[in-house]
């Protein structure tokens, strides 16, 4: 915008004076706020008014003086004389502000709903997240109920060792379906950095097959985990391992063991 040719176009005294339309009376509000010269022209001229209204006012010394000096001159009467407001410009002032506030309000309503949505949809996806995460536990825990209640299942029970005379865990092993539900609960936290792993023991000799890693175990809420045992188990075992597991079992290592009876 060209910012001399807005200020000497004469708009600005118009807006002082009230005369303009709703929609002028806002663009010119608009313009001042966002050119500072505008701005301040419009205080400039309104300061010039307040000042010529001050120096002609009936009310004064001055102008008091001179109206008796032109009695005296036969030139006028001295009746006073009274003041006649423009109730249109005020009326205009009033409409624009009006229509000012309106539009700010509407603003700021339209910026509340956006934001009242964005909080609606973050909440939606929350809860859409938790039903799901529900019916994955849901899933998992029908699963492993069925398991627990399967005529065929075998369950062992894994006691705690030297490193860890606490800890328990317990394995339902479906031998049919060759998979081991291990029940992890009295298990600690592993330290960062470890992770838990499963072996399946044949005892005599000793020979340990990885059956897998207890993954996301701090975060895991019932602590039970589904692993795939195709292996002719005689025990069960429970080693703490560096994070992603080892080839063979840490036995200064073993938190809990268990030997699966025929």
């Amino acid at each position: 915008m060209d910012t001399k040719e807005y200020i000497t176009s004469g708009i600005l005294e118009l807006y002082v004076a009230g005369t303009l339309s709703e929609l002028e009376n806002l663009e010119v509000y608009l313009n001042a706020e966002k050119y500072p010269e505008i701005k301040k022209e419009i205080e400039d001229i309104e300061a010039s008014v307040l000042s010529l209204t001050k120096s002609v006012s009936p009310g004064t010394k001055g102008f008091s003086d001179i109206q008796n000096r032109m009695a005296k001159a036969g030139i006028v009467k001295t009746e006073p004389i009274r003041n006649k407001v423009s109730w249109t410009a005020y009326l205009g002032w009033a409409a624009s502000l009006l229509f000012l506030g309106g539009s700010i309000w509407l603003y700021q309503q339209n910026d509340q709903l956006k934001l009242d949505l964005e909080v609606v949809s973050r909440e939606n996806d929350v809860m859409e997240q938790q039903i799901a995460d529900s019916e994955n536990s849901l899933a998992k825990t029908e699963d492993l109920l069925n398991t627990i209640r399967d005529k065929n299942i075998t369950v062992v029970a894994l006691g705690g060792q030297t490193v860890s005379p606490t800890s328990y865990a317990k394995a339902y092993w479906n031998k049919e379906e060759k998979k081991v539900y291990i029940d992890a609960q009295g298990l600690p936290d592993p330290p960062n950095g470890f992770v838990y792993q499963v072996w399946s023991l044949k005892l005599n000799p000793l020979t340990p097959t990885s059956m897998g890693l207890l993954e996301d175990f701090v975060d895991d809420d019932n602590k039970v985990f589904a692993l795939a045992n195709p292996n002719e188990s005689e025990a069960f075992g429970i080693t703490l391992e560096p994070a992603g597991g080892s080839e063979s079992p840490n036995l200064e290592q073993l938190y809990t063991l268990g030997v699966a009876t025929s």
